[in-house]
């Protein structure tokens, strides 16, 4: 028997779907999906009464907009959305993937000079020590399905490690390795080619623990030599130029959107 949903219930089902499609968003996540600034920038924007909704001045952050209907300015200057941008970026050693570093030390946003003034932003991060791909973008949509481990978008990371890896090592990140807590588990681990006294390994991960990789080798008394993500999803590094930036052509922007199950959230 069917039950008649209530105006309260249907009201949040619109709510839902809306926001889930991009339609509605707080005040603060519409400035950032706009491409303005960041949330926390937007935060602090509209807390100072700079921000206007429909020519009327709104200072609470999670005030709910429409972002098909809404007129929004920021110090009476109209906000349009940005221009998509999707950028891959190969990170070397050494960088932070931060915009600005309290400490000063050089940052991935010091490869991206030529695309200064624009709001992108990295999907995830690669550790200081770590190398390869790495993805920009003002597409929050994009960003938060790869990241999410709902959508189980795979990422692959080539690692040297200071030993040669024994398949029982391999089963074991495969298994799963509890850590501090956290039961740590890699979708594939093979090796790829051994020296006498280092191996290199591929492993596949669909979840994005901190360090998750060297974590897992640091309970198996593996010492992580170096570790270069080569690829997210069907997308791969290639002979792109360490240090080196490229936007994504649209076939690629079409497929990561396809394995994030992007287009699927939009039709629904």
């Amino acid at each position: 028997m069917n039950q008649r949903r209530s105006p309260q219930s249907a009201q949040r089902g619109t709510k839902a779907r809306d926001e889930a499609s991009g339609k509605r968003a707080t005040l603060a996540r519409a400035l950032s999906k706009l491409g303005y600034c960041s949330r926390t920038q937007a935060e602090i924007l509209i807390a100072e009464g700079r921000v206007s909704v429909d020519r009327q001045k709104v200072t609470d952050p999670a005030t709910w907009v429409d972002l098909d209907l809404a007129r929004i300015a920021v110090d009476g200057a109209p906000v349009t959305a940005e221009r998509k941008l999707y950028l891959m970026l190969n990170k070397p050693r050494g960088l932070v993937t931060t915009r600005h570093d309290p400490d000063g030390r050089p940052t991935v946003y010091d490869c991206l000079k030529s695309f200064d003034g624009l709001h992108i932003s990295p999907v995830g991060r690669l550790d200081k020590a770590s190398e390869g791909m790495l993805l920009f973008t003002n597409d929050t949509i994009l960003a938060q399905a790869l990241l999410d481990p709902i959508t189980h978008v795979t990422k692959t990371y080539h690692v040297q490690v200071d030993r040669i890896m024994e398949p029982a090592l391999l089963l074991r990140m495969t298994a799963g390795i509890m850590d501090d807590g956290e039961l740590l588990t890699a979708t594939s681990a093979r090796l790829l080619r051994s020296g006498d006294r280092n191996a290199w390994i591929e492993v596949e991960l669909k979840e994005g623990r901190n360090r998750q990789i060297r974590r897992m080798l640091e309970a198996l008394g593996v010492e992580c030599l170096r570790l270069v993500r080569v690829a997210i999803a069907d997308l791969v590094l290639g002979d792109l130029a360490k240090g080196e930036v490229r936007p994504l052509s649209d076939s690629e922007v079409r497929l990561l959107r396809q394995r994030a199950g992007v287009e699927k959230l939009k039709r629904n």
